[in-house]
């Protein structure tokens, strides 16, 4: 089965109601074998194209990964990437903020793992978050020390979504591709999955009590996921919502989008002007 990558694009300047999006979609494999077959297709042309990048040291790549617990972020990262030279990849996870991070703006700590010219970067979660967790617990903002008169709660979020979109638009005009996808999981699928790692004791590790915590806001965060989309999704720098409660879909929807993105920056292998080729000629000689 084809399916067309837009239907997972949230258009610039549309609003975003998550219930309306699926959160699972016709599968686009038949069997096990069949959706390993359709994943490492694509792994292998993202390889070819990750060497491309590499080699033409223009562009870089920033692939941001936002999703409620146990969604499926960190395997579809694990598979959707597995065919990727490391040396050209680094995986950032962004948890709570240090003393050092809270000393600067909320955008501070990414900033300082942005990928450079030829190399993928991957956030699992982001600065997200601080339109995000942070507008579902708002008490987390006096941890922020943010001078009273620049707290304005009342236009708070608005004013770091303006951020957030001026700064990917300044990374796209300097040649960072930008990719966000929310892994869209349904609440039932959670909590099939939680309980799925209580009965698993090598899944055990993965479960906490903030997970259940976290569990009861559901509704606070679908507005705030929302809300988010809407405002910051744009052609330059655009959401993706991929149904996660198939997790074998998922990763070939991911796969699927990031390949077509890697094509559409046009790339080509340096060529050889007459001067190189001439110094080439020399080099040949002295090796043989």
């Amino acid at each position: 089965m084809k399916f067309d990558i837009s239907d997972f694009r949230v258009k610039e300047g549309h609003e975003c109601d998550l219930s309306q999006w699926p959160t699972l979609t016709e599968a686009l494999y038949d069997s096990k074998k069949h959706y390993h077959k359709k994943l490492k297709k694509q792994i292998k042309k993202l390889s070819k194209l990750q060497r491309l990048l590499y080699a033409t040291n223009e562009h870089s790549v920033l692939l941001i990964f936002q999703a409620m617990d146990a969604a499926g972020k960190d395997g579809a990262i694990r598979h959707v990437m597995s065919g990727i030279n490391p040396q050209g990849c680094q995986v950032t996870s962004f948890k709570h903020p240090t003393a050092t991070e809270l000393d600067h703006d909320f955008m501070w700590r990414t900033n300082q793992a942005l990928p450079e010219r030829g190399r993928i970067g991957i956030f699992n979660r982001s600065y997200y978050e601080e339109v995000l967790i942070v507008r579902v617990h708002p008490e987390i903002l006096e941890s922020q020390r943010i001078p009273d008169q620049k707290l304005d709660t009342n236009h708070i979020w608005q004013e770091r979504y303006q951020s957030i979109v001026q700064s990917e638009q300044h990374l796209n005009r300097n040649g960072t591709t930008i990719l966000k996808f929310f892994l869209h999981l349904s609440q039932e699928e959670q909590r099939q999955r939680f309980l799925a790692r209580i009965d698993n004791p090598n899944k055990n590790w993965k479960f906490s009590e903030a997970d259940i915590k976290e569990r009861q806001f559901w509704p606070k965060y679908m507005e705030a996921y929302g809300a988010c989309l809407s405002a910051t999704s744009s052609d330059n720098a655009p959401w993706h919502i991929i149904p996660a409660d198939d997790k074998k879909n998922a990763r070939i929807i991911i796969a699927k989008i990031i390949v077509e993105a890697f094509k559409s920056l046009d790339m080509h292998y340096p060529v050889s002007d007459e001067k190189r080729i001439a110094e080439l000629e020399k080099f040949r000689k002295k090796l043989a």
